[in-house]
C-alpha cells in the first residue's frame, strides 16, 4: 500500500448547485431566453462536448457558445453566472482539508476547460487545497462514470487504483470508479445536511489502511 490519493468530485459535493440558478442569470447577462440557451447548447449536447474535451481553451468554449446560442458571453459573465448556482459546503470543505493532510488530493469533475480555468476565482478555498491538481473531464477526454477517466486520472499521479478513493454525489459515478478498483464514497443529503462526519471517518481508515495517521 502507498500514499493514498482521494480524488473529490465538484458540484453537489464540495458545493451545492442549482442549475435553476444559474440559467436565468445566463439568460440576464446574454439577452438570450432561458428556453433558448436551454434548447441550443444544453439540450443540443454542446455542453456534454465541451467536458467530454472538445473545445480545449476557454476562448473556444465562449466562441462555440456565442455561436450556438447567439448570445455574446464574456468570461467574466460565464463564471458570474456559474456562482449564481454555487452553494459552499462547509464540512466537504473540512474533509479535503483532511484528506489533504493524510494524502495526495485532487479535483476529478465532469466540467468544460472554462471551468478548470477559472476554478481559483469560482472556488479559491478549495483551489488553495487542490493546488494544480485540478483535472476535469475536459482534460481527461472522458467523463465519469467511464472507466477510462478513472484510469487516466490514476496514470496522471502513478497511482494504482487500490490506493486511490472518490468522493463523488453520483452513485453511478462512485461505481464507475469501484469497477476500476478504486474506493468509492457517495456524498449523501440528508434532512438538510450531508454525510461528512461518515465521509471524514472513511478517509481516516482508508489513510489508515495505508499507514498514514
Amino acid at each position: 500500500m502507498g500514499t493514498p490519493l482521494f480524488l473529490f468530485d465538484f458540484d453537489k459535493t464540495l458545493y451545492a448547485y442549482d442549475f435553476r440558478k444559474r440559467l436565468p442569470r445566463l439568460a440576464e447577462l446574454t439577452g438570450v431566453s432561458q428556453y433558448t440557451l436551454a434548447k441550443t447548447w444544453w439540450e443540443g449536447g454542446h455542453e456534454a462536448a465541451a467536458e467530454s474535451g472538445e473545445y480545449l481553451s476557454t476562448d473556444e468554449y465562449l466562441a462555440a457558445f456565442n455561436d450556438v446560442t447567439g448570445a455574446s458571453l464574456t468570461a467574466d459573465g460565464w463564471r458570474e453566472a456559474r456562482r449564481a448556482a454555487m452553494t459552499p459546503i462547509p464540512a466537504s470543505f473540512a474533509a479535503l482539508r483532511r484528506a489533504g493532510e493524510l494524502g495526495t488530493v485532487s479535483l476529478l469533475s465532469n466540467n468544460p476547460i472554462i471551468f478548470r480555468d477559472s476554478l481559483h476565482d469560482l472556488a479559491p478555498e478549495v483551489a488553495g487545497v487542490l493546488g494544480e491538481n485540478d483535472l476535469v473531464s475536459a482534460v481527461l477526454g472522458a467523463r465519469k462514470p467511464e472507466a477510462r477517466i478513472y484510469t487516466r486520472a490514476l496514470s496522471r499521479f502513478g497511482i494504482p487504483a487500490v490506493d486511490a478513493m472518490l468522493v463523488d454525489d453520483s452513485g453511478a459515478n462512485v461505481r464507475g470508479a469501484e469497477a476500476v478498483g478504486i474506493t468509492g464514497f457517495q456524498l449523501l443529503e440528508i434532512g438538510g445536511g450531508y454525510n461528512t462526519d461518515a465521509l471524514v471517518e472513511a478517509i481516516e481508515a482508508f489513510a489508515a489502511e495505508r499507514g498514514v495517521a
